[in-house]
């Protein structure tokens, strides 16, 4: 090699169908972003439009939660699917903040995009949206509210404006006070640690038929099955009740088995072997003198007739899930070998088990159990969309209602306190130095896409609206002045009693800012091709330059 002369530059990925650097990715990805926080825009507050989604099996969604819209959305962008997944890890995180999340995400990329065409550092742009970010958390915990947890009539104000955004709003108290009864039901403090699990141990029961005012928490479970023997009882007080993780029955194999007889008598001594190995079982059960035997196996036509004859209620193949929270609700422990059973696995907790009819079909009930810490709500509603939404509804309120007891601080909803942590960080960025100025500022300025947004949705006039509210938090102490959301008026949120958690607010915040900072770090994104194999095993041959590269389904 000549002396001054370049070395050759070898391309490795040379089936790279496209390559994208520098401004023009991080361009593209922030229209990607807003592209994203404008289909759900709408979906903000109590007067919120409702999208109607068919998903790939030509079923039909009506909702208007962020999460579950984005979810059925198919899209073609990375960026944007990075911003979907943001929405996912919000209501896995929170439960609640899905639309405000996708939309204040959105809002950041879009402030973020005037300093890109400036030719502005990506790196300065991130630096004062971090220290903006730590600014803000600081602020939130100032601002925050302490609530007493003891107080229902503060808990359910405090609930009431999470579902007041919702389509549920009509039945507004009945859907707090479910979802408190059901959070404080599941409710497990040990040594000091707080645990509500309501995946696990609130189950919502959908029943079209009926009425919505007919919903209910039960101070128990319920599930869909019903007795396996015609001649057992289906009402039993006070019922002993064993949980079973086994067959009642002979075992067979597990796959083909063959068997020779010699003689006529072998047969029948094979079965008077399988009769004796059943009999076994379910003496090993009636010693301790059970009133009800749960399996989430299979229980034999043999081992129902013994049982039967003991006076004792079986029921079969219940799911696991099911098995857990019954074993919860009447202190049972789930027994995996009949001859291993004690007194102590026997579930006493329970006042009643009783089998019931709720629409067209049978229900068994586990009621009145003493100290359940785990419950089944029972949803009725008109058709089966309307129990859908309602129980996403449900679903938010009670996550509201788990962070509140996890931590029990809250913040003023309507839009006051994204106005009020925007007008202290505008008057902050007077003591920023340098370049990261302007970045900050603009950070201000995007956290009042949530007040602007609530005035656009419910009709109002915008600048005028949202003029005055920055006026009013930057005058006195008015940090609770929001956004009625059904008016477009400027309310005192303690007045309307507006809260929202301070752990779904400080999470909405924090993974949105955390969001933009994460796609503004992309200078360069690189598709891959879909090689479709040709008829002989070939391959084909890598898009022409221009081609648009496959990125997913559109």
């Amino acid at each position: 090699m000549q002396r001054g002369q370049q070395p050759q530059v070898m391309i490795l990925n040379q089936q790279a169908a496209k390559k994208e650097e520098g401004r023009k990715v991080q361009l593209e990805n922030i229209m990607a972003g807003k592209a994203v926080a404008d289909v759900i825009r709408t979906c903000l507050g109590p007067r919120a439009m409702l999208k109607m989604l068919m998903d790939p099996m030509g079923g039909i969604v009506m909702t208007s939660d962020g999460n579950a819209i984005l979810r059925e959305i198919m899209v073609q962008h990375p960026a944007a699917k990075s911003l979907i997944e943001t929405a996912r890890s919000q209501d896995e995180e929170v439960g609640d903040g899905t639309t405000s999340v996708v939309i204040l995400a959105g809002e950041m990329l879009a402030v973020a995009s005037t300093f890109m065409e400036e030719q502005e550092h990506p790196v300065v742009v991130i630096g004062a949206y971090v220290r903006a970010l730590e600014d803000i958390l600081d602020m939130l915990k100032e601002i925050a509210k302490p609530i007493d947890t003891n107080d229902r009539e503060a808990l359910l104000s405090a609930l009431n404006g999470v579902v007041g955004t919702k389509m549920a709003r009509k039945w507004g108290r009945l859907v707090c006070e479910i979802a408190l009864d059901a959070v404080q039901t599941v409710f497990l403090e040990d040594h000091g640690s707080k645990e509500i699990d309501i995946k696990r141990y609130a189950k919502v029961e959908k029943i079209p038929g009926g009425e919505l005012e007919d919903s209910q928490v039960l101070k128990g479970v319920m599930f869909q099955k019903d007795v396996t023997h015609s001649g057992m009882r289906r009402k039993i007080v006070n019922p002993r009740i064993v949980l079973l993780d086994c067959n009642l029955e002979y075992k067979k194999g597990e796959s083909k088995t063959d068997g020779e007889f010699s003689s006529d008598g072998d047969f029948t001594k094979m079965l008077e072997l399988e009769e004796e190995y059943i009999k076994k079982l379910v003496d090993d059960i009636i010693k301790i003198k059970p009133d009800l035997v749960i399996s989430e196996k299979g229980i034999s036509d043999l081992a129902q007739h013994y049982l039967q004859k003991h006076n004792i209620t079986a029921i079969r193949r219940l799911r696991k899930s099911d098995t857990n929270r019954i074993a919860r609700a009447c202190g049972a422990t789930i027994a995996n070998r009949p001859d291993e059973l004690k007194e102590s696995d026997v579930g006493t907790g329970a006042g009643l088990f009783e089998i019931r009819k709720v629409g067209d079909e049978y229900f068994s009930f586990i009621e009145e159990c003493d100290n359940p810490k785990a419950c089944t709500i029972l949803l009725r509603g008109a058709s089966k969309d309307i129990l859908m939404e309602v129980e996403r509804n449900l679903q938010d309120a009670m996550h509201a209602a788990r962070n509140i007891l996890l931590d029990p601080r809250l913040l003023a909803g309507g839009g006051a306190t994204e106005m009020e942590v925007s007008v202290r960080l505008t008057e902050k960025a007077k003591s920023v130095q340098g370049l990261q100025q302007r970045p900050y500022i603009a950070v201000a300025r995007a956290l009042e896409v949530i007040p602007r947004t609530l005035i656009q949705n419910c009709g109002g006039n915008t600048i005028r609206a949202l003029t005055s509210l920055r006026a009013k938090h930057a005058t006195g102490d008015n940090s609770s002045w929001g956004v009625d959301g059904n008016e477009g008026d400027l309310v005192d949120m303690k007045t309307l009693g507006i809260w929202d958690p301070f752990l779904v607010k400080s999470q909405t915040i924090k993974t949105s800012i955390e969001t933009a900072i994460m796609l503004l770090r992309i200078d360069k994104v690189v598709s891959g091709v879909k090689r479709a194999a040709r008829s002989g095993g070939s391959q084909a041959p890598p898009p022409q330059q221009g081609e648009a590269a496959s990125m997913g389904p559109v």
